[in-house]
Formats: C-alpha cells, structure tokens, sequence
C-alpha cells in the first residue's frame, strides 16, 4: 500500500468518525500525527524507547530520543517526584546525632 493510498484511506476511516465526533472534522489527522501519536502513548506506558524504534522502523534510536524529549507530561511527573522527595527531606530538618 502506497503512502497516498494510506492517506486516503485513514481520509475515509476520519470521514466516517465524524459523523459520531463532528469535532474531528476541524481536526488535521494524518499518517504521520496517527504514528506519532501511537509512538508517544507507547512511550508513556512504559515501552523502551528502543523498542519503539524498531516498531517505527527507525534506524536509530537517536530519531526515536526525540519523542523522549518531546514527552512533557513524563517531564512534569519526573519534576513533581522531584519536589515530593526533596520537600520530604527538607521538612524533617537536620539529623542529630
């Protein structure tokens, strides 16, 4: 299947939904957003990036690293876990011995 047969076809599949979610007719919904989309909530269930890489065919796991990057929700989790560890340590004060 070719990559305009894809388009067209994901075209028909969005045309479809839409008369069930009118809102998705004011959404752009490609192949492309389709996979990154896929990609980020594997990404956020746990699977390893590299694993995600071969599933997207991807070369490198360089090119997959950009959906780490790109995955703000993990970042602000990773921040929070962050504050509740150090506002925790900080609350029981000093040590005496």
């Amino acid at each position: 299947m070719t990559r305009c047969n894809v388009a067209q076809r994901l075209a028909l599949a969005v045309d479809r939904a839409s008369a069930g979610q009118p809102s998705l007719k004011t959404k752009r919904i490609s192949p492309h957003s389709l996979r990154h989309t896929t990609a980020m909530h594997l990404l956020q269930s746990g699977v390893p990036f590299n694993i995600i890489a071969l599933w997207l065919g991807h070369e490198s796991t360089n090119t997959t690293h950009r959906y780490v990057e790109a995955n703000l929700e993990m970042k602000e989790k990773a921040l929070a876990a962050w504050r509740r560890r150090t506002s925790s340590s900080s609350a029981s004060g000093p040590t005496t011995t």
